[in-house]
């Protein structure tokens, strides 16, 4: 197939690199040119705008940071819907407000696109991997027009439910995995507290019903404080926004989670929103009076 890419970031080139390994025909664009250019040199083709990209597709893809970055992308005069092949299938995988995919879907439908929302879990490790989660939410005619492209970047896909289901569902990732982080930041500096030998205790810890990917993953660069980003202290940040978001409309309390984005927000706010959002671990050591504010910040830019 023929296969546009729109956002070729930390997520989106891998997941473009993984399409032409699949050997479709992949047409990048990217509002930085470098990364069009890397994409060039792998094998793909280059466009010049959203319009470019889609005229020829027969898939696109979005993967791109916020709602208005999609909205715009999907609605606007150079944007998807505007210029694409009726029947084409936009799968966006970014995560945004499910209030926004149901109306991209619906908008999409005028326009005789097939709209699928698809936010991934997995970080950019998984996107490198081949291994993401994906949660799906469209018709399911559409969902399945849509897994053989899904299966070359993602392990796990999961049809979660109608428009914007994959949205509610990736909010709630979002929800548990800050929630997780935040946890084991402060289970460690409690450890280094007492002296614990933060490798051995971890290491039982995984084994035991404390264990979770979180702590799988996460850990040992906790443990080592290299902040590297995997994924964004910006970007979980304002996906707890969407979260809580989500939640007021729904009338649901969200009280831990609604602590954690604090926390994040702090985080964020003392300057450390380009790091991985593991990065958490500073922040409960400044509440501890653990912090080095000197090594600290060396070790995070490193």
């Amino acid at each position: 197939m023929i296969i546009a890419v729109i956002g070729l970031g930390t997520m989106g080139a891998p997941i473009a690199g993984h399409l032409l390994d699949a050997g479709h025909e992949v047409i990048g664009y990217n509002r930085s040119r470098p990364a069009v250019d890397r994409l060039v040199e792998r094998g793909g083709r280059a466009a010049t705008s959203t319009a470019d990209a889609v005229r020829e597709a027969d898939v696109v893809i979005t993967m791109v940071p916020d709602t208005p970055d999609v909205e715009q992308i999907a609605l606007g005069p150079d944007g998807i819907y505007a210029n694409a092949k009726p029947g084409t299938l936009h799968i966006d995988c970014s995560t945004i407000r499910p209030d926004a995919a149901r109306r991209l879907a619906a908008a999409g439908a005028e326009r005789g696109m097939r709209v699928v929302d698809a936010p991934v879990s997995g970080g950019e490790a998984g996107a490198r991997a081949g291994t993401l989660a994906v949660m799906v939410g469209g018709e399911t005619a559409y969902v399945e027009a849509a897994r053989p492209v899904l299966e070359t970047f993602a392990r796990t896909i999961v049809h979660v439910g109608p428009p914007g289901a994959g949205q509610t569902v990736k909010a709630a990732n979002q929800l548990i995995v800050a929630g997780h982080l935040e946890l084991l930041a402060e289970a460690l500096v409690f450890l280094e507290a007492h002296g614990v030998n933060t490798e051995a205790a971890t290491t039982v810890l995984a084994g035991g019903l404390a264990g979770s990917a979180v702590l799988d993953y996460k850990a040992a660069s906790m443990r080592a404080r290299d902040f590297t980003p995997g994924f964004r202290v910006d970007l979980h940040h304002k996906d707890l926004g969407i979260v809580q978001e989500a939640a007021r409309s729904a009338g649901v309390a969200i009280p831990l989670g609604a602590h954690v984005a604090q926390l994040v927000g702090a985080l964020r706010a003392l300057g450390h929103g380009a790091l991985d959002h593991s990065a958490l671990l500073l922040l409960v050591e400044l509440l501890s009076g653990r912090a080095k504010p000197n090594q600290q910040a060396s070790r995070a830019e490193g």
